[in-house]
């Protein structure tokens, strides 16, 4: 049965299973077998947090994800059907499916039940982040996405782009899109048909009419990195352009695609227009005074009571700290996984520490001993970024010391 699941906000998802049965999320492609009706969240996690725990031998093959039943233990799902986006094109390969399950901040690599050309099949064991991985030594082909976005900017003639190679993986597509919305300049996707096959290797982008392309080659590598590479090409004329994206071994065209005019307008300016106007009109009924007492305590100030602006680029004091912690439920251990604390030292913490805040506070403590310099509330929002259960309050907390 193809459900539609209720979104929580950028790569979480909530899904209520009404019954014994198999669901697909039409948005992620998951695949649950349930044994009665339970309610499931699970979100899109990155592979730069978890790739680390990969052997040499092995690569991803689909997109991680952290699945979570509601209030019900895990055993009522009794499979998860992860999509993948290895080519199966050649079965005279012999190619090996299993997942990585991160559990108590270590790897386990478990065997597979099944697998189809679109889907790697797991017995639920215990739910973590989990995702597929495979077992290859030399190069994979796999279904890939070529993804398009434009620079934005005060000058209309400005046709500057940036061009993404990726598996067709979510993981891979959030990753390039939190990328991009890090960057200085604004950026608009252009939605071209993506998909393509790309195997390991290099390649290049050329265009009609040429276009300034940098860099002449990029490799197309199934490394985990932080940053994904791109190719950036600059145009001087207007649209239309066509680009296409050449295999460099074989001099084969993989992809190809026409930009027009059409691609190029911000859809957004428009709302955005509207949305200032109705702003400023629904502003002029509201003194300064009464918007700021309806604005949340925590947006103003930090623990310490110093103006969050003032604190952002600096490490979290230790009352900072304590108040998140103080903050945290049960989820405290998935953090300390997000954080790359090691079990063993969580657990050494529950043997000398009686009161549970102190646990938590420590925990976050040995977090910023090991970021020093780094361990600003923006970090810790973005390490936890997606862990489905941290607490709203958390979250809240964090926002307001990044203003």
């Amino acid at each position: 049965e193809l459900v539609t699941p209720q979104r929580k906000s950028k790569g979480r998802f909530q899904l209520q299973l009404e019954g014994e049965g198999t669901y697909e999320c039409s948005v992620t492609g998951l695949v649950f077998e349930a044994s009665e009706p339970v309610l499931v969240r699970y979100s899109i996690l990155s592979w730069s947090k978890f790739g680390s725990f990969l052997p040499n031998s092995w690569k991803f093959a689909g997109p991680i994800f952290n699945v979570n039943t509601v209030d019900k233990d895990a055993s009522v799902l009794t499979s998860i059907q992860f999509p993948h986006s290895i080519c199966l094109a050649h079965p005279e390969e012999d190619l090996t499916f299993s997942v990585l399950h991160v559990k108590d901040n270590g790897p386990l690599i478990e065997p597979t039940a099944d697998h189809s050309g679109s889907h790697v099949k797991w017995n639920v064991t215990s739910l973590s982040p989990v995702g597929p991985i495979i077992q290859k030594s030399g190069s994979v082909e796999h279904h890939g996405v070529v993804l398009v976005y434009k620079q934005l900017g005060s000058d209309t003639n400005n046709y500057s782009f940036h061009v993404y190679l990726a598996t067709n993986s979510s993981s891979d597509i959030k990753d390039i899109g939190k990328q991009v919305r890090g960057y200085k300049n604004r950026y608009m996707k252009i939605d071209k048909p993506p998909t393509c096959k790309l195997d390991e290797g290099t390649y290049r982008l050329v265009s009609e009419p040429e276009g300034d392309i940098k860099p002449e080659e990029l490799k197309f590598t199934l490394a985990v990195t932080k940053m994904k590479g791109y190719f950036e090409a600059f145009f001087e004329e207007p649209p239309p352009f066509k680009l296409s994206l050449i295999e460099i071994d074989t001099d084969e065209t993989v992809w190809s695609a026409t930009i027009r005019e059409g691609d190029c307008v911000d859809s957004s300016e428009k709302k955005s227009r509207k949305r200032t106007i109705s702003g400023r009109q629904r502003s002029s009924s509201h003194s300064e005074e009464e918007m700021a007492c309806k604005r949340p305590k925590w947006q103003d100030e930090s623990a310490d009571g110093v103006k969050a602006g003032k604190t952002q680029d600096q490490d979290l004091s230790e009352k900072q700290l304590l108040q998140i912690a103080r903050q945290l439920g049960t989820e405290w251990k998935q953090v300390a996984i997000f954080l790359g604390i090691e079990s063993k030292y969580v657990d050494h913490l529950q043997v000398v520490e009686n009161c549970l805040n102190m646990q938590k506070l420590k925990m976050l403590l040995e977090w910023k001993k090991r970021q020093s310099g780094k361990a600003t509330a923006y970090h810790l929002l973005d390490s936890l970024d997606d862990l489905d259960s941290l607490p709203n309050e958390v979250r809240q907390i964090l926002k307001g010391m990044t203003k």
